[in-house]
């Protein structure tokens, strides 16, 4: 029988909105244990961020960030929230980034930090490290993390469920106590054995549901883990229809999708077809190929599908001088030479992929739940902030906040943390015997993300949203059977989590009549 693990909290994620309430907590004295299904902790949605971090522009003030945050939002976003991050966000870049951390961001000759203007921004005001900004982030924290003597890191560790007292106590009268999560049944991978995590206070900090598209710019565990392990405790999600479906992907068939900064156009390059006319003015001509994502997306599909071609081009070479090419964009001019583009002389050919979810699990300002002892930070979590579609360059900042938030608010409420004995727990039963097939696993998973892009991705219609969900809800019938005969392993529980992660989306798309930001009906 595996030992419970016990801590003051416990992280379920390593990007930026685990790191950094980690490293607040143990500094107080929490001992925190932090775990990630990557056998790398710094394989996050943090390390693939290319653009930026909102930090302040000249002459920029709280006020101005605020109107761009909900102007961006499609009038969805939450005044309160925006705020917050507005008036805390720059504070915590510069006294916990910058000056505690120490990142590496990029600054001009004259020793200033390098400020880029990114689509709905209305002046400069993102800090960046060449195109590399998340990787440098969270290297930085990463190696934080590994060093504090009051942080336990786990790798290949997959949470399978959080334990709540009401589904897993012993005690059955704590039925009628409200909704209290105390931890997570943990599969470490290295040991092959499921452990008891439990903590007074847990922070989902998983990342989003990107890989449940047939296209996608996120790293391999952004599966839906947190919303699907969330909603199982019946923590409330929300606003789940409003997927962002990043413009440029670079497209070609032997590359995996790469995210195509949207830095590249900030610094003046243009979208065009191949022979290299200009197009996004016809659509929006006050901003441009600067405008709000779901725009942009939507008018390279709408190109796309008028000439019939299956790309359209991103022109550097016309608009930025190669230098500056070289010297911005490092890893994406690396990248495309792989595949025989220069991106200095050839245009670069580009797609949409399924980027980010501007929804998620219900927080406060504090990143609190409605499960009590439950907190959600980064992508994973809607405080609000980013309405029907997300500002370019928020989401880090956004984990920083909250992640800061949370923190806070579990040092508040140290002293009311109620003593939890492990035992009250019982230890996970594998009712399961059979070795689980891995073709039935990826071919479940294939067809739930290919249901995902073709009927719940850029155009959603009625019909579409209609068959979505009767042959999600069957898939997810047969794969809960599979799940409850089988043998855990790491596979078996994304694929669970993204059906139900799928379900939960394709839901709220079809509730959803109304088109507003990344949610677009027909």
């Amino acid at each position: 029988m595996a030992e419970a693990k016990r801590s003051d909290a416990l992280i379920i994620g390593s990007g930026i909105g685990g790191c950094i309430p980690a490293l607040l907590l143990a500094d107080k004295g929490f001992d925190v244990l932090v775990i990630t299904r990557a056998s790398e902790p710094a394989e996050t949605n943090t390390y693939y961020a290319q653009g930026g971090i909102i930090f302040k522009g000249k002459d920029d003030s709280p006020d101005t960030l605020v109107k761009d945050i909900m102007r961006a939002g499609a009038g969805l976003s939450l005044q309160r929230s925006a705020e917050l991050m507005a008036e805390l966000g720059p504070s915590l870049v510069e006294s916990l980034l910058i000056n505690k951390y120490r990142v590496p961001f990029s600054r001009t000759s004259n020793g200033e930090l390098e400020l880029s203007l990114e689509g709905g921004h209305s002046l400069p005001r993102v800090i960046h490290a060449n195109d590399s900004t998340g990787k440098a982030i969270e290297d930085t924290l990463i190696k934080e993390v590994h060093n504090h003597p009051r942080i336990q890191l786990l790798t290949n560790a997959t949470a399978i469920d959080l334990l709540t007292l009401s589904h897993h106590s012993k005690n059955r009268l704590s039925v009628y106590e409200p909704e209290t999560c105390v931890g997570a049944y943990v599969f470490d991978r290295t040991n092959n054995q499921v452990i008891r995590c439990i903590a007074p206070n847990t922070i989902l900090a998983t990342g989003g549901v990107g890989n449940i598209f047939a296209r996608s710019t996120n790293p391999p565990g952004a599966r839906g883990d947190g919303i699907a392990m969330a909603a199982r405790t019946n923590a409330r999600v929300i606003n789940a229809e409003y997927i962002q479906f990043h413009p440029t992907t670079f497209e070609h068939k032997d590359s995996p999708p790469f995210l195509i900064s949207e830095a590249v156009r900030g610094a003046g390059a243009r979208l065009v077809h191949n022979n290299g006319e200009p197009f996004m003015q016809r659509y929006e001509p006050e901003w441009k190929d600067l405008a709000p994502r779901d725009i942009v997306a939507r008018s390279i599909v709408k190109e796309m599908l008028e000439r019939d071609v299956p790309c359209v081009y991103l022109d550097l070479r016309s608009y930025i001088h190669e230098t500056d090419i070289k010297e911005r964009f490092p890893n994406i001019y690396n990248h495309c030479s792989q595949y025989g583009i220069d991106i200095t002389t050839d245009l670069v050919p580009v797609v949409p992929a399924a980027h980010y979810s501007c929804g998620g699990v219900w927080t406060d300002e504090w990143g609190c739940t409605t499960v009590n002892g439950l907190y959600a930070v980064g992508e994973v979590s809607c405080t609000g902030v980013h309405g029907a579609n997300r500002l370019a360059s928020t989401s880090l900042l956004e984990g920083l906040v909250w992640g800061y938030q949370a923190a806070e608010h579990i040092m508040k409420r140290a002293q009311d943390n109620r003593s939890l004995d492990h035992d009250d727990i019982p230890p996970w039963q594998d009712t399961g015997t059979e070795i689980p097939d891995p073709a039935l696993i990826q071919q479940d998973m294939n067809v739930i993300r290919n249901i995902m892009w073709n009927y719940v991705g850029l155009v959603r219609t009625t019909r579409r949203l209609g068959r979505a969900l009767r042959e999600l809800r069957n898939l997810h019938t047969e794969i809960e059977n599979f799940y409850q005969i089988s043998k855990i392993n790491d596979n078996l529980i994304g694929l669970r989590n993204a059906a139900e992660a799928a379900i939960i989306i394709a839901h709220a798309a079809w509730k959803n009549k109304k088109s507003m930001g990344c949610h677009y009906r027909e």
